[in-house]
């Protein structure tokens, strides 16, 4: 497969090259647009939950860039002749329910006829040049604090071989559904060298992105890396999506575990997230008060769970 061509746009801030988590583009003024689309499959069988998992989801790359969203438009693909159009309405009402609550219209968007069924959202927002926040710009002596708990791909899982109860259908969607709105806020107030949302790729993909955008390297600590109740146990019988494992094929040549760390716990943090948290790198001087500020804005982690350094033989060292 031939690599893609490279586009460089004459104002444009980003390319393919780019790890960065949205498009950005100057505008007058001194203003920049930030763009990001993401779709995915259903992940709950209530197409609402659906909507709104997506809708977050999509609006994460806005937040973790440091930006405001503007607006967004949808896209769906959805199969009519096996499905009711009211599926797509609930779905659909599911995401203008998130994007209401933030104060932001969908204003249109594109709905196609595929056999599988997807949804998100094309968002665009704007933010200052001098504010925005990039993913390859971490520092040696730099602290990295994560903000939602891990594990989402394993209960998901879970829910789909019938294994989850309902405790842990509401730990999950809760998280799911948690915008990363009041995190970003928290960011921003206290300033950091360098942000992430961790999504597909899970922990170790997206700190790999940071590490090798930024070249740096990082050490994490499995016990200071917060998971969904029921992840560990879930992890030991195999309940584990395949993309999870393809995360940890991706991350190993660039990853130096501690013999202390098994296999299964690798895979817990490669777990595949979808509308995790932010991957915040930060001064260790300002890592106490942002802690601080995103255990007042009632986000559900604030926990510091290694460190940059420079870089090493190995990207990420996992003790």
């Amino acid at each position: 497969m031939g690599a893609l061509n490279k586009v460089t746009l004459k104002n444009s801030q980003t390319g393919y090259e780019s790890f960065d988590d949205a498009a950005l583009y100057p505008l007058p003024g001194g203003d920049v647009l930030v763009q990001s689309v993401d779709f995915f499959t259903p992940i709950v069988d209530d197409p609402f939950i659906f909507g709104q998992i997506a809708a977050v989801n999509a609006l994460s790359d806005i937040y973790a860039m440091g930006a405001d969203p503007l607006f967004a438009l949808n896209i769906a693909g959805f199969p009519k002749d096996e499905l009711p159009l009211s599926v797509l309405t609930e779905i659909l009402n599911g995401g203008s329910s998130i994007t209401e609550k933030i104060g932001i219209p969908i204003l249109g968007g594109h709905t196609i006829k595929d056999k599988e069924l997807k949804y998100g959202l094309v968002v665009s927002g704007i933010g200052k040049k001098e504010s925005l926040v990039r993913n390859n710009t971490a520092r040696p002596g730099d602290l990295l604090v994560l903000t939602k708990p891990l594990g989402t791909g394993i209960i998901t899982t879970a829910i789909k071989r019938d294994l989850a109860d309902n405790h842990l259908i509401d730990s999950v969607t809760e998280l799911m559904i948690g915008l990363n709105k009041s995190a970003a806020e928290a960011m921003t107030e206290v300033g950091v060298n360098a942000c992430t949302d961790v999504t597909g790729f899970g922990l170790l993909g997206h700190l790999l992105e940071m590490c090798a955008g930024s070249d740096v390297s990082a050490v994490i600590d499995f016990d200071k890396c917060p998971f969904l109740e029921g992840v560990f146990e879930l992890a030991q019988k195999g309940v584990v999506p395949g993309g999870t494992k393809s995360n940890l094929t991706h991350v190993i040549p660039s990853a130096n575990f501690s013999d202390k760390i098994l296999p299964f716990q690798q895979l817990m943090l490669s777990d595949a997230q979808t509308s995790g948290g932010l991957l915040l790198s930060v001064p260790a001087a300002r890592a106490e008060l942002l802690v601080t500020r995103l255990r007042e804005k009632q986000t559900l982690a604030a926990a510091v769970i290694g460190q940059v350094y420079n870089a090493a033989e190995f990207r990420i060292y996992i003790k």
